[in-house]
């Protein structure tokens, strides 16, 4: 069985391209041999610089001839659906094969495909995949019709039988025809030079000065790196990202170390290290003992005479030059906060528009510390300093720093805090505001970060609910799922206990002022802003209308409040759109809960519990730290028999008392009684239910679910011996409304945990 070699030598591959490049080829390559009937052992990919190489071991050396065999038409078929059947099998008049069916006779045809040299179909396949390979950007050159990322220079395409002897693979594409040769390194070993295997090419290129798998040279980058630095008493600042880069721009990685000239050596480390990363793909060199960064590693990719002193001075040069840049941006922002204050840095931010139907950046700052302001005593933190931070967290926006290099926001604005004298507490909101970034990202703790933080986010999806311009399918374009799941885990991992919907609505309600500002009489305003202020007293939006609208109905200032006025607007849009926002945070919540092993249906039962709960369960569907405590009470209890079981019994009650309410038009929710019992079973089950429903009641009070749900494990055993033992519906219509009666009770005791109907059996 032959082995496959495959190399697509070109000009340089942009590094991000790389990887996926050679995944695409492998995939690509390998499902079309099969395809084709080309089976083999194992695939393997790699990519340089300047080549993408596939290597197929345990290759077919020819397809297997396969049978089909095709039903046609009836014999009595038109001529022309005959003809056209034949055409399609590609087989003529004479060798169809006529049988007896049900519906008559029948024609059938028996295709026989044989079998085709590897070659052939490595020609056919290859040619097809590069053609049609997948860069997401390609370029044309010369005359000819081929697209690839850069110039193609060549094809090594060989076929390795066991004894040893490669047979190319003769094919040509756009003038270039494949061959068995190859190219080393570019300056190091630029000679051709031919193999006759996957073995012989790997040691051959390695002598010609690049190593071929992209791990291996990512290895020694790091390992060199982190001798060097650990022989200078230093550390290296590992990223993994700029490795795998870096990997992706040397076929022969050459690890040099330089210094960082003294004058460079203040900035903060942050700057220095994202200059050389973006600027100079630099790593940068740590000393462990001040956290100062004050060399830098770079790769080339060729060996010099000098061992890479002229290099190194001419990085070392450009570097000074970029460090120079970023140092005036520094010194120039601190004289600003020095003279200014961070206040007068962020001046610039009412110039700066966040969205076009949302206003600049300092309106959003505005709702953003108002909200930050409200949430601080929920989240421990002092209303006046979660103010402050807020309306200084994004002035770093303004600076010429961030305006350099943007992933430096937050940070810098931390620096600039500390800088203009701010405390502590503010500047940490300033850099942590804007957490977690992304799943593996640490969440704000500090509490004045957290409201901030959370203060951000809730503006943030409220505004884009505001404008109705809500994620869709597979398109976020402003990172909405991003932030409801920053708000989840600012919450759930800082055991906040929080009353989301009063804070959605308010900020919705301060979108909704903005939005309208312009256009509405004061009246209308004035009106929407008490409602606003009356949110803290009442909770929610709903509540806070109807209690100021109801103390303005007589006075002089009653605003207008009929069909087209916008007080009757705003009133008919917020609920819907509170309701909407926080069902979203609802499914993010889902996902989130995904990986602990809580069950959407689960999940699903404790958010129904306010519609399907009757009077006096506890409520919670925006305390997300209630409900997920709700769940996994739920959650754990349904994992044990007890809980199976009891679900089948309230499974069966409910079936059972809502078909009978169906049939009758009436609901059988009171009345129950234990003196028309006539068995053993009922009474006993009456017994349990009168022990079970104050204990449910009192846990549920106390939010101690694993106890209500510990309770409800008692009623297991009387329902299962209820249901063996008696019959409801029964001829006697007193004994009969007892015992639907009595089902009621069932079912208004189980839904008070949590919506069972909605858990799937």
């Amino acid at each position: 069985m032959p082995d496959l070699l495959i190399e697509l030598f070109s000009e340089e591959i942009p590094a991000r391209m790389q990887g996926k490049a050679a995944e695409d080829f492998k995939r690509l390559m390998t499902d079309a041999l099969v395809d084709a009937g080309l089976t083999y052992a194992g695939a393997a990919a790699f990519s340089t610089p300047r080549r993408l190489t596939l290597s197929v071991h345990g290759l077919l050396a020819t397809s297997p001839t396969t049978r089909e065999e095709r039903k046609g038409p009836r014999v009595d078929a038109p001529d022309k659906a005959i003809e056209g059947f034949l055409r399609g099998a590609g087989v003529a008049r004479d060798d169809l094969e006529i049988r007896d069916e049900k519906k008559g006779q029948v024609y059938f045809a028996t295709i026989t495909r044989p079998g085709r040299p590897a070659a052939d179909i490595v020609a056919e396949e290859l040619e097809k995949v590069i053609r049609n390979f997948p860069w997401p950007k390609s370029m044309r050159w010369g005359a000819g019709s081929l697209r690839w990322v850069r110039p193609l220079h060549s094809i090594l395409c060989i076929l390795t039988d066991d004894g040893g002897a490669a047979q190319v693979v003769e094919m040509e594409l756009d003038g270039i025809r494949a061959g068995a040769a190859t190219r080393g390194h570019r300056f190091m070993a630029p000679e051709p030079f031919s193999v006759t295997s996957f073995e012989d090419y790997e040691a051959k290129l390695k002598r010609a000065n690049v190593v071929l798998d992209a791990a291996e040279r990512q290895a020694t980058i790091w390992q060199e790196a982190t001798n060097q630095a650990f022989a200078s008493g230093l550390e290296v600042v590992e990223d993994r990202g700029l490795l795998v880069e870096v990997a992706g721009l040397v076929e022969w990685p050459v690890v040099l170390m330089g210094r960082i000239d003294d004058d460079f050596l203040d900035l903060p480390p942050e700057v220095l290290q994202t200059s050389m990363k973006e600027h100079q793909k630099f790593f940068s060199v740590k000393n462990p003992k001040t956290g100062r960064i004050e060399r830098f590693v770079t790769v080339a990719n060729v060996e010099t005479a000098d061992h890479g002193a002229t290099i190194l001075a001419g990085n070392q040069k450009v570097l000074a030059a970029r460090l120079s840049d970023a140092k005036f941006f520094w010194e120039n922002d601190l004289r600003i906060v020095r003279e200014r204050g961070l206040e007068g840095m962020a001046e610039g931010l009412r110039d700066v528009t966040f969205h076009n139907k949302l206003g600049s950046q300092a309106a959003r700052v505005a709702r953003i510390a108002a909200l930050a302001r409200e949430i601080a005593p929920l989240a421990g933190a002092d209303a006046g300093l979660a103010e402050q931070a807020a309306q200084v967290a994004k002035a770093d926006l303004q600076s010429e720093m961030v305006g350099e290099f943007p992933e430096l926001q937050g940070l810098m604005g931390r620096y600039y805090a500390e800088a203009a004298g701010l405390g502590s507490e503010v500047a940490a909101a300033c850099e942590d505001h804007y957490k977690p970034l992304g799943p593996g990202d640490a969440v704000p703790s500090a509490p004045v970060s957290v409201a901030v933080a959370l203060a951000d986010k809730i503006d943030t999806l409220t505004g884009f609910w505001a404008i109705d311009e809500k994620p869709t399918g597979s398109k976020d374009p402003y990172a909405l799922r991003r932030a409801a799941l920053g708000v989840i885990r600012i919450v759930m991992e800082g055991d906040l206990r929080l009353p989301l919907d009063r804070f959605i609505d308010a900020q919705l309600l301060r979108h909704k002022i903005t939005l309208n500002r312009s256009e509405a009489s004061d009246n209308e305003i004035d009106t929407l802003e008490e409602i606003l202020e009356e949110i803290a007293h009442h909770g929610v939006f709903g509540a806070a209308f109807r209690a100021v609208l109801d103390r303005l109905q007589d006075g002089d200032r009653a605003p207008e409040t009929g069909d087209g006025s916008l007080i009757h607007m705003v009133g008919e849009a917020m609920p819907d759109l509170s309701d909407n926002l926080l069902a979203f945070l609802h499914d993010r919540l889902k996902v989130h809960l995904r990986d602990e092993g809580i069950r959407h249906d689960v999940i699903d039962a404790c958010l129904s519990l306010d519609i399907a709960a009757p009077a006096g369960a506890t409520p919670g569907n925006d305390d997300l730290i209630l409900l997920v405590h709700r769940a996994r009470a739920l959650g754990d209890f349904l994992k044990t028999d007890d809980g199976e079981n009891l679900l089948q019994g309230f499974k069966r009650a409910n079936n059972i008392l809502t078909q009978a309410e169906d049939k009758d038009g009436v609901e059988y929710s009171f009345g129950a009684d234990a003196k028309f019992a006539e068995t053993a079973e009922e009474r006993t089950l009456f017994a349990a239910l009168d022990t079970a429903e104050p204990q449910i009641a009192a846990a549920l009070e106390t939010e101690d679910f694993a106890g209500a749900m510990s309770a409800m494990a008692a009623l297991r055993a009387p329902i299962d011996a209820f249901f063996d033992a008696v019959q409801v519906n029964v001829e006697n219509a007193v004994i009969r409304r007892n015992r639907l009666n009595l089902l009621s009770r069932i079912r208004h005791i189980c839904l008070q945990a949590a919506d069972l109907t909605r858990v799937e059996g």
